[in-house]
């Protein structure tokens, strides 16, 4: 497994020495055959990339210094302060970026609407009804704020909290006042609920991801970008995407993505806000997305990838006055 994690911060003599220093200590531990399984890699960040580090892991080597380097190249010159979570099964590799961050999650929470539906529906021994069925169909496939706030509402905030405690999503916060869209989101709990979608656990049934994961890979046309662009052809898509514009922080822009069948078994968030146009954020998920896809299928051609749509839509939520 290796580690790499790049810094905006370091100057040109001192990764010179650090790098004297870390050559030597390599070269003492291998000489002593203690060298650790994890290999931790410092190096500078070029003038004008986002100044936060990228931190990968993989099992596969090379991959993880491939793709934090990509990751990192993709956002360079960006104006949004952008969040990244990767997780593939498959290569047992891992990538964060700003996992921590709070944004306001526009429409992407209509997934843990969803999710806390069905964990709700379990919990009581019973299916969904007609009604829930179509609203939670329109709410994913069309992100339909309607269908959205009537399951909000029916829920209710202490069943929400108890499914967000439940799925060890610690760090998101319900938005307050039935203004979901504004629930505090971080890349690290969205992939959470992306790895609970994907692998059997003791949260939501097999049923239940299946359904999830159903109704991700039949979302309109139109709303088909972000985290899907430059997929392989040969794995199956599934996203929820959201936007939203308030007076502080500009357009918040987010995706999340989880491909499967093919040998491919990976999910991927982007958060981002400050961007200038919602354009900018789209094209900034999908440039990070581009390049991930890429790093974990490398013999692909770009004719056996995924072109998402030229013109990207969303349902913007209710919100407050600004």
């Amino acid at each position: 497994m290796t580690r790499f994690r790049i810094s905006g911060t370091s100057r040109v003599s001192r990764i010179s020495r650090t790098s004297r220093r870390a050559r030597g200590a390599l070269t003492v531990a291998l000489a002593a055959g203690s060298l650790a399984p994890l290999l931790t890699v410092a190096a500078a960040q070029p003038a004008g990339a986002t100044t936060a580090p990228v931190s990968c892991t993989s099992a596969r080597p090379g991959l993880a210094d491939k793709l934090a380097k990509d990751i990192d190249a993709a956002l360079r010159g960006r104006s949004a302060t952008t969040a990244v979570s990767l997780h593939d099964r498959t290569t047992n590799t891992v990538c964060t970026l700003r996992g921590d961050k709070k944004y306001d999650s526009a429409s992407v929470v209509k997934v843990t609407v969803l999710a806390t539906l069905l964990w709700d529906a379990k919990n009581q021994g019973r299916l969904l009804t007609e009604r829930e069925s179509q609203l939670a169909t329109k709410m994913i496939t069309a992100s339909d704020n309607a269908s959205t706030s009537a399951l909000w509402k029916q829920l209710g905030m202490t069943k929400i909290k108890r499914f967000l405690t439940a799925a060890g999503m610690t760090q998101t916060v319900p938005g307050s006042g039935g203004y979901w869209g504004l629930t505090q989101i971080t890349a690290r709990d969205e992939q959470k609920l992306m790895d609970l979608l994907t692998a059997r656990n003791a949260v939501l049934s097999d049923k239940s991801r299946a359904y999830v994961l159903k109704l991700m890979n039949k979302v309109v046309s139109s709303q088909r970008w972000g985290t899907p662009a430059g997929a392989p052809s040969t794995a199956k898509i599934h996203v929820k995407n959201g936007w939203l514009s308030r007076a502080t922080h500009g357009w918040r822009v987010h995706s999340v993505g989880a491909f499967t069948g093919g040998g491919h078994d990976y999910t991927i968030t982007v958060l981002t806000h400050d961007s200038r146009t919602m354009n900018d954020g789209v094209a900034t998920i999908q440039a990070v997305s581009r390049a991930i896809h890429k790093d974990l299928a490398p013999t692909v051609s770009v004719t056996e990838r995924y072109t998402p749509t030229s013109t990207p839509r969303e349902v913007l939520p209710a919100l407050p006055p600004s």
